[in-house]
């Protein structure tokens, strides 16, 4: 169960006001691994209060060490055993790609990798978890260490979040939010010692309020929108909202955008002679390759065929 730092510690470990997963090791806050290649060095990371390192791991012994927030692993390539030692118990674990450690804030762990492996880590800070079991007026999520995890949504989330932070976020921040917020659902509906079933919106969000963020987003195409600040719109939380906006629509936010995105430039490619580069930037396809290919997939063309058919 979930340990809460001692009063003589120095601080809770916070890998965020750090910029890297970060633990406290013999009174210091140091990073967890030694040595990191972020997942995305060109960009800032999209999020508040979670935090995507990509690492090459060689064979190697973490010292004892202590988390300050909850810690996910994927391991992505590598197929060699690793040895874990934590509260007074020890074991070896076969482990391959799709393998995952989920190590709680506040446990103390000593690990050895006894190969060398590819890996995507998470921290996340604890108010996104609070706020979605507030809303359904459950307790303050709790977890237990596993080291031996196998969860392919919760696989597959993580993986499109490492993918999409090496390409430098193309889809924009409310994708990023979006993939966020369904890691956090998983968690806590399937992995906290009380599972929390985030609130339902029944029937989805009221016309007026549907309208009204509906209207934000058209207004605000060629911006890189967070999630909260469409939800912001609503008065809602952002969980509250995405999932609000999902029932009464069927398309998530995201979703309902890019139609928008396309939308508004398949307007402009017809009635401008503007290049292709100068349309994407306008509707808020920051990476040219990224709004070729996202014109591609819901209208059959690319961008410059359908401009020439119409």
């Amino acid at each position: 169960m979930r340990r809460l730092f001692a009063p003589g510690h120095p601080k809770r470990v916070s890998s965020q006001e750090q910029g890297r997963i970060s633990v406290l090791r013999d009174n210091h806050i140091v990073p967890l691994l030694p040595a990191c290649h972020h997942a995305s060095p060109q960009m800032r990371q999209p999020w508040q209060g979670i935090l995507l390192e990509q690492h090459a791991v060689a064979a190697i012994e973490i010292p004892e060490h202590e988390h300050g927030e909850l810690c996910l692993h994927l391991q992505t390539s590598g197929d060699d055993a690793m040895e874990w030692w934590s509260g007074g118990r020890n074991s070896l674990e076969r482990t391959s790609p799709g393998s995952m450690l989920l190590v709680p804030a506040g446990t103390r762990d000593r690990i050895r990798w006894q190969g060398a492996s590819n890996r995507l880590l998470l921290t996340l800070s604890p108010e996104w978890m609070n706020q979605i079991a507030e809303e359904a007026g459950a307790p303050v999520p709790e977890f237990i260490m596993n080291w031996s995890l196998r969860d392919a949504a919760l696989e597959r989330l993580i993986a499109d979040m490492g993918h999409q932070a090496a390409e430098g976020w193309p889809l924009g921040r409310l994708y990023a939010d979006l993939t966020a917020a369904g890691l956090i659902s998983q968690l806590v509906r399937r992995y906290a010692v009380h599972p929390v079933s985030p609130a339902e919106v029944q029937g989805g969000l009221p016309v007026p309020l549907l309208r009204r963020a509906m209207e934000f987003m058209t207004a605000n195409l060629a911006s890189d929108l967070r999630l909260e600040q469409i939800a912001g719109e609503t008065g809602l939380s952002a969980f509250h909202f995405a999932r609000g906006f999902r029932a009464a629509t069927g398309a998530t936010p995201y979703q309902y955008l890019l139609d928008q995105r396309i939308d508004r430039s398949k307007y402009l490619l017809r009635t401008r002679n503007w290049p292709v580069q100068e349309i994407a930037q306008m509707t808020g396809f920051h990476s040219p390759v990224n709004f070729v290919r996202s014109f591609r997939q819901r209208v059959g063309l690319t961008p410059g065929a359908w401009r020439k058919a119409n």
